[in-house]
């Protein structure tokens, strides 16, 4: 049996950027519900979120963590996510299985790098959002500064719905503009002591005034709600609620509400706003897949009765199960014991274990219903965007997408002893974590590991002794360049070899077109039917991909190219599919030498927030580092400077950042796009991996 209704079951996650406070945010959610019986701290390691030993000892958030609990019988299943760049997966894969978000902004800082990158995650998969504008009780809190940058920089419409009451060390409390009275907190640490009470004078004009312009906002949203607007009628909280929670699940606006959780204070609004105004799984609209065999649109509703459908959104390695693989139940219901159908892997498997989680503890249930977050034990074969559903009606769901790793670097064990261990460590880690590719380099036979920047890769490497007792050693990381052709050029492969009686042959001619930026690779077949037989068009394609892995320029993998194959030709005998594959290749390979292929390096968005004296000096670094300064804003006491600059140049900038300003300022860095890299820096790199430089002797 259901413990909840699925109308009131709310699926949310917390998204923010570094030290906005969603994980101290989390905690105090989950004490005030019950579920834990003391507040656990970031700052102290304890935080019940933060399990893994590297986020407690980094006062850091690594890994998505699952948790439930009931607030005013409500069952909210929360995802707190990491705040790094470096972890980006985790928010991504979270994202695309949530009906909710709460966006935590810091009072002081306001939009920040990472906030608007989980905007735009937000927006991709349509997620309604609330935010909430933590750290009121910091010195230099700034609300209206705060709430003006989500409508500026975040191109998003506020609607707050709240009034905070003082700011910094004064701030006591905040006035409900729906309900039209005072929320006031007490001198009690634990922030349970709190009053509710008319509004005082002093706020009255303060509190018609925004409570007018609120109500004009949501008359666009609702038709009686206007009328009654219109016709100076009252309008009950109840109508309001109505209305925000209708716009907000619309997205046509995003409610604001604001609190210190560090101090116990706004987290009880908050947790009413999440039951109020933020949707259950069947407010959002059926989720949308296709068929596996006949590419038909299908469509799941978010009902038990309807046929079962899930997506496995993350795969996390379990000492005792060898894996977890959490998913979301979109539709329908599942018993431990039954056999559900993998249609991405076209396997069936039985439900042996189905558990419900808490951060890294969990407690085993017997069935799973629509709209439930859960994990399955101990099977093996399932990864991360895999669609499960029933073998007799099949659906494919669309499976969330990740960014490129930006970042690789060698790695070799210690000792021969340790070689199949540090391998079957690193295949473990990817099943984890698309965002993280283990590779050969083809030039030099050494293993690449490939990440999001070098923390990422450094708690790979902290993982690999704590939790496999693996020593290896890794090398200086290097930039995972890219290369991609400037201009259309033509190519002709033609694969001829006699073995003794039968032969090889193989034929093609490709144009190759360059694409805009982030768009990848297109094969666009132009041949008339008959050319050559059919099944020799998907080993062109083939041949195709494995030259563009190979590279045109230095190495590097091409991308952002359509190919068209244009012509090809046939022999009775000697035609076989190896030979077209061999001459794709070279046809690739001909053509991209004349279609003057270029480098493209990783450009990175830098944020430094610092004191004003040291921005001379830092924009002087920022240059000889061939960034490029996009904004200079004043915020508060402090500056902010927004520039590009080629992540090639930014390796170890922590250490000359704290250098230049005496450890004053700190920096934020999110992958921005890849760009051409410029001729000279270019002739460097190829003659750096030629060997005509010493590494050394390389720019920075």
């Amino acid at each position: 049996m259901r413990s909840c209704p699925i109308e009131r079951v709310r699926n949310i996650g917390f998204m923010a950027h570094i030290d906005a406070g969603k994980t101290t945010t989390t905690e105090r959610i989950l004490y005030f519900t019950g579920i834990t019986y003391k507040m656990g701290e970031v700052d102290e390691g304890t935080a019940v979120m933060d399990w893994m030993v590297q986020e407690q000892e980094r006062g850091i958030t690594i890994t998505a963590a699952a948790t439930t609990c009931y607030w005013k019988d409500h069952r909210i299943n929360i995802i707190d996510t990491p705040g790094h760049v470096d972890f980006t997966a985790e928010v991504e894969r979270s994202l695309r299985v949530l009906d909710g978000a709460i966006i935590i902004l810091c009072a002081v800082g306001g939009v920040e790098s990472q906030s608007e990158t989980v905007w735009r995650q937000a927006d991709k998969y349509r997620v309604p959002r609330i935010i909430y504008v933590n750290k009121m009780d910091r010195l230099g809190a700034d609300p209206v500064r705060a709430v003006d940058e989500v409508r500026t920089r975040l191109g998003a419409r506020p609607l707050p719905i709240q009034i905070p009451i003082g700011t910094e060390d004064k701030f006591v409390g905040v006035i409900d503009l729906v309900e039209k009275q005072e929320i006031v907190w007490k001198s009690d640490l634990l922030g349970a002591d709190f009053e509710k009470r008319p509004v005082s004078a002093a706020y009255l004009d303060e509190v018609e005034l925004r409570r007018r312009e609120l109500l004009e906002v949501l008359s666009e949203v609702d038709d009686e709600l206007m009328k009654k607007y219109l016709e100076d009628e009252e309008i009950s909280p109840e109508e309001m609620k109505r209305a925000i929670r209708k716009g907000t699940i619309e997205l046509r606006f995003y409610p604001v509400l604001f609190g210190a959780s560090f101090r116990n204070r706004g987290v009880h609004p908050l947790l009413d706003a999440i039951v109020d105004y933020l949707p259950s799984p069947v407010d959002i609209p059926p989720v949308k897949g296709f068929h596996p065999r006949t590419n038909q649109p299908e469509e799941r509703k978010a009902s038990d009765s309807e046929h079962f459908c899930a997506l496995v959104f993350k795969i996390m390695t379990d000492p005792f199960l060898g894996s977890l693989a959490y998913f979301r139940v979109y539709s329908g219901k599942l018993k431990v014991g039954t056999p559900v159908y993998n249609a991405t892997k076209d396997q069936e498997e039985r439900v042996t274990r189905l558990l419900e989680m808490h951060s890294n503890k969990r407690r085993e249930i017997n069935e799973v219903y629509a709209g439930d977050i859960a994990a399955f034990g101990g099977m093996k074969t399932l990864s991360t965007g895999d669609t499960l559903c029933l073998k007799s009606r099949p659906i494919l769901l669309e499976p969330p997408t990740f960014p490129e790793p930006v970042v690789s670097a060698t790695i070799e064990p210690r000792t021969k002893a340790d070689h199949q261990k540090l391998f079957s460590a690193l295949e473990k880690f990817m099943s984890e974590d698309p965002t993280f590719k283990v590779v050969q380099d083809p030039m030099t036979g050494q293993t690449l590991v490939k990440g999001m920047g070098e923390l990422h890769l450094e708690i790979i490497m902290d993982r690999l002794v704590r939790e496999f007792g693996v020593q290896a050693r890794l090398g200086r990381p290097q930039v995972a360049y890219k290369e991609t052709i400037t201009r259309e050029a033509e190519g002709e492969g033609k694969f001829i070899r006699q073995l003794g009686g039968k032969g090889q042959y193989g034929h093609c001619v490709l144009r190759l077109e360059p694409l805009p930026r982030g768009r990848g690779f297109e094969f666009v077949n132009r041949l008339k039917s008959g050319t050559i037989p059919a099944e020799f068009v998907p080993e062109i394609e083939k041949g195709i991909r494995e030259a563009m892995e190979a590279g045109l320029v230095a190495g590097y993998p091409v991308t952002d190219v359509r190919t068209i194959l244009l012509d090809s030709s046939y022999h009775d005998v000697d035609s076989v599919a190896i030979a077209y594959k061999i001459a794709a290749a070279q046809a690739f390979k001909e053509a991209g030498q004349k279609a003057a292929p270029v480098l493209l390096e990783p450009i990175m968005k830098l944020e430094i927030v610092t004191p004003d004296e040291y921005v001379g000096g830092l924009v002087g670094d920022i240059n000889a580092r061939r960034g490029r300064i996009e904004a200079m804003e004043l915020k508060g006491s402090s500056r902010v400077i927004r520039a590009f600059v080629p992540l090639s140049e930014m390796f170890g900038y922590a250490t000359v950042l704290r250098t230049i300003t005496q450890g004053r300022s700190s920096f934020s860095l999110e992958f921005f796009r890849y760009d051409p890299t410029p001729a000279d820096v270019q002739e460097e790199i190829i003659a750096r991996i030629e060997g005509r430089i010493p590494f050394t002797e390389a720019r920075r």
